[in-house]
């Protein structure tokens, strides 16, 4: 499975709300230096942290993400 493949999937796992950045950690973490989805999402722009009050730290899509995401599943 290619770098891009695993991007889209973790773009459509992530969805459209904001997800508190310790679940994203949980499910997305990875040792493996092969499997930089994490990285290579914020690096292109395709994710941000934020922090809301009350709700801590936040992991959502960015509108070049979700544009990502549109362009290549339909």
């Amino acid at each position: 499975m290619s770098i891009e493949s695993l991007i889209l999937d973790f773009l459509e796992w992530l969805g459209p709300e904001a997800r508190p950045y310790a679940e994203v950690m949980d499910a997305w973490r990875t040792t493996c230096p092969r499997l930089t989805v994490w990285e290579d999402a914020t690096d292109r722009g395709f994710i941000a942290r934020t922090h809301e009050p009350g709700r801590g730290p936040m992991v959502n899509r960015t509108p070049l993400g979700q544009k990502f995401l549109e362009r290549h599943r339909k």
